[in-house]
């Protein structure tokens, strides 16, 4: 399995960003998908997850300003991210933590920066 994110990028406070983790082999449909972030110095920290039929859980920093969702013909996870704040500025990975061979796996991150 590969997780690739994409749609990061430099906002001003108060704008919207959608990022995407594509994901190629494995049967994508099967598994609970993460959105992490990490700042420097900090632990990478969850920030949403997805279940196999959809179920979404959120961060509370992130509530109501986040939404997760998935397109299972796609094999894409998004997270549109409105009413973006300074404090989202980190880089953002995609996770699938029990994969095929209940391996994990980690995409490479997607750079998010919000100007106050």
């Amino acid at each position: 399995v590969q997780l690739q994110a994409s749609g990061g990028g430099l906002v001003q406070a108060g704008g919207s960003l959608r990022l995407s983790c594509k994901s190629s082999g494995g049967n994508f449909k099967l598994y609970t998908l993460h959105w992490y972030r990490q700042t420097p110095g900090k632990e990478r920290e969850s920030v949403a997850s997805i279940t196999n039929d959809h179920g979404a859980s959120y961060a509370d920093s992130v509530k109501d300003r986040f939404t997760i969702s998935r397109d299972n013909i796609r094999n894409t996870m998004y997270l549109q991210m409105n009413n973006l704040r300074p404090e989202d500025t980190a880089v953002y990975y995609c996770h699938m933590p029990h994969g095929p061979y209940s391996r994990s796996y980690w995409g490479r991150g997607t750079q998010v920066t919000v100007s106050a």
